[in-house]
Formats: structure tokens, sequence, C-alpha cells
């Protein structure tokens, strides 16, 4: 059993079951029945979200227990999510196939992030929107979730570089925001937010 199994073996939803907020002001970029992927979804409060909406979503994570639980979340909304058991530091998902990738909190070691951001990136057809939140490297002074780790944490700039020139930046912002996420995101939280878009020529 890994550290997220572990983690998302606990009672409850460590990171609550409604959508993360910066998701749902972004989530009107995508067209009505789109196909989303969900790299890191965890207990798959964003991606049983999205589905609501109307979304096909793939939730893709590396925690078979919390795979399970968001089958389990999405199975009380009465909607339904396809999910994937993978490593993201190998997976390489089909090129140009999806509308939407959203990657909320999803922390990579430096060494592989780029690779993986870059090979998600790609699975965008022409038009398609990568929206992501995580922490920055400032987190490591707040208390409010993260992992402690700043090799994992990454400013504007660097998740810029990860995706350029592949998406055309529409939306880049690194500052401080309450978090109100079950227990394991709550308080205040230094993020780092990004819109792209997948260049149509």
């Amino acid at each position: 059993m890994n550290t997220w199994d572990q983690r998302f073996s606990q009672p409850g939803y460590k990171y609550g079951t409604d959508p993360n907020r910066f998701l749902v002001e972004q989530e009107s970029r995508l067209p009505a029945g789109s196909r989303v992927l969900l790299p890191g979804d965890g207990e798959g409060r964003n991606s049983v979200w999205l589905a609501s909406r109307g979304h096909q979503v793939l939730a893709v994570d590396n925690s078979q227990v919390g795979l399970d639980k968001a089958v389990s979340l999405a199975s009380a909304r009465g909607v339904t999510i396809t999910t994937l058991n993978v490593d993201l530091a190998q997976w390489t998902p089909p090129a140009a196939t999806c509308s939407g990738v959203v990657l909320i909190y999803v922390h990579l070691p430096a060494g592989i992030r780029r690779a993986a951001h870059r090979r998600l990136a790609q699975s965008l057809a022409p038009g398609g929107w990568l929206i992501l939140e995580s922490f920055h490297p400032r987190q490591m002074a707040y208390q409010s979730g993260g992992p402690r780790d700043p090799d994992m944490l990454g400013d504007l700039a660097s998740v810029r570089e990860d995706f350029a020139p592949l998406l055309e930046e529409v939306l880049g912002w690194e500052g401080e925001i309450i978090l109100d996420e079950g227990e394991g995101h709550r308080g205040p939280a230094f993020v780092t937010r990004y819109v792209g878009r997948m260049r149509t020529a």
C-alpha cells in the first residue's frame, strides 16, 4: 500500500467532496460535454463535479483506494466517471484527445514534473484548455496543506516554462488565498494558478 493509499484509507474524504473553487470559476471555458482528463484527482471531488456538469471524465491516480472512493462518490451523486490507476511519472495519455486537462494540487518532483506536464498538455486537442492550481514554494511558510518538500512546489515562472510553447497562456497568477477543502487543505495558503490553451495552428 503506497502513501496515498494509506492516506485515503482513512474515513471520510481528506480534501472534502466539494470541487476546487478555481476549477469552478474556470469550468465555463470547457465546451459542453467535454472530454476532461484529471490526473491526480485522488478521491474524486473534482472529477465527480465535472461529471455532474455533463462532462466525460477520466480520473487518473496512483492510488486505487482513492479511485474507489471517487467511484463511490460518483455513484452517490448519480453520475459516472472513468478511472485509471497509473503512475504519472511514466504514463503517456493519448495525444490530442481531450478538451480539458485539470491539474488541481498535483505535485510531482521537479526532476519529472516538466516531462509529465508536457505529456499531459499534449493530450489536449487544438483549442483545449489546461487548468492548474498548485502550491507555490512560499507555501512552506504556511500550515494549510501541501508537500513539505520545496522540490515538489512550483512558482508561476516554472509552470510557464513547463507548458511553453505548447500552450498559449490565458491566465497566470500567484498569491495568497484561503482554503477550505476538507481537513487536508484549510486556512491561508500561497498558490500558483495557470490557465493555458492548446494552440490551434
